[in-house]
C-alpha cells in the first residue's frame, strides 16, 4: 500500500514539477502583444478574405501596425473601417475606390446551351475535370454556384445558368474570384464605365456558334475608344477602367452587346 502511495506521490510531484517549469516559461519566453495591431485588429472585419493581398485580418493588422501596409486595402470593411484604422495610426484619412466582383459571362441558357448532361457533384471544380467542363462555350460560366457557395455577404448567385452579381451586396473580397475555375470573374471599380462580360477567345466564326451573346472579336469597340480603354487580344476585347470615361462608345458599337455599363448605386 505504502508503495502505492508513493508512487502515486512521485508522478503528481512530477506533473506539478512539470506544470511549474511550464508556466514560468510561458511568462518568460511570452510574445508581448503589440496594442496597435490589436486595435486595427478590432477595427477589421474579420472576412479574413486575403483581398488585402495579406494572409488575413490579423496578418494585414501586423503589417499595418509596422508601418508595411497601406491604409484602405479592406475591401470587405470599405470607407468607415479605413478611417478607424486612419485614426489608430494617426495618419491622414485614407481615401478608398468602391469596387464590385464583375462576371465575365453573359452565357445564360439564352444564349448558349450544355455540350453534355451532368449528373455529377454540383460543383464548377468538379465538372471542369470532366472533359473540360459542361458549357458549349470552353470559357463562359458552368453555373454550378461554386461562388455563390464562397461569397459570404449573398451578393452572387446563378440566375438561368450563369453567375450575376448584386453590386448592392458585393465587398470585393474576392473570394468568388478564388472560387471559380474559370477565373472569369473579376474585381472593378464602381464607377460610371462600361465593362466587358465576355472571355471567350475563340475566334468569331466559332464563337457565334457556341453563344449568341460571345465576344466575336470584331474591334469596333476598340476602333470607336476615344481614350484608348478598350483593346482586343485574342479575339477578345477588354475595357481598361482606369482610362474609361463611360462615355458608351464600347456599348453603342458592340454587335454582340456584350460591353455593358456598370455605376455607383
Amino acid at each position: 500500500m505504502n508503495t502505492i502511495l508513493l508512487a502515486v506521490g512521485l508522478v503528481a510531484g512530477i506533473g506539478l514539477l512539470i506544470g511549474l517549469i511550464l508556466s514560468i516559461a510561458s511568462i518568460i519566453m511570452a510574445v508581448p502583444k503589440d496594442e496597435k495591431a490589436e486595435k486595427i485588429l478590432e477595427a477589421l472585419p474579420g472576412a479574413n478574405c486575403g483581398a488585402c493581398g495579406y494572409s488575413g485580418c490579423s496578418g494585414y493588422a501586423e503589417a499595418l501596425a509596422k508601418g508595411k501596409a497601406e491604409v484602405g486595402l479592406c475591401a470587405p470593411g470599405g470607407i468607415k473601417c479605413a478611417k478607424e484604422i486612419s485614426e489608430i495610426l494617426g495618419v491622414s484619412p485614407a481615401s478608398m475606390e468602391k469596387k464590385a466582383a464583375v462576371v465575365r459571362c453573359m452565357g445564360s441558357l439564352d444564349n448558349t446551351s450544355y455540350k453534355a448532361e451532368y449528373n455529377g457533384v454540383k460543383s464548377c471544380a468538379a465538372a471542369m475535370k470532366i472533359g473540360g467542363g459542361l458549357t458549349a462555350c470552353s470559357f463562359g460560366c458552368m453555373g454550378l454556384g461554386d461562388c455563390e457557395a464562397a461569397c459570404p455577404y449573398d451578393a452572387i448567385h446563378v440566375c438561368n445558368g450563369v453567375a450575376v452579381v448584386d453590386e448592392s451586396k458585393c465587398k470585393a473580397c474576392a473570394m468568388c474570384v478564388k472560387a471559380c475555375p474559370r477565373k472569369i470573374i473579376t474585381i472593378v471599380p464602381l464607377k460610371n464605365s462600361a465593362v466587358m462580360r465576355c472571355s471567350n477567345k475563340d475566334k468569331g466564326a466559332l464563337t457565334r456558334k457556341l453563344c449568341t451573346a460571345g465576344c466575336i472579336g470584331c474591334k469596333k469597340c476598340e476602333k470607336n475608344c476615344p481614350t484608348g480603354a478598350v483593346t482586343v487580344k485574342d479575339f477578345c476585347a477588354t475595357v481598361d477602367p482606369a482610362l474609361c470615361t463611360g462615355c458608351g462608345a464600347c456599348v453603342d458599337n458592340c454587335p454582340q452587346h456584350c460591353i455593358t455599363y456598370i455605376s455607383p448605386y
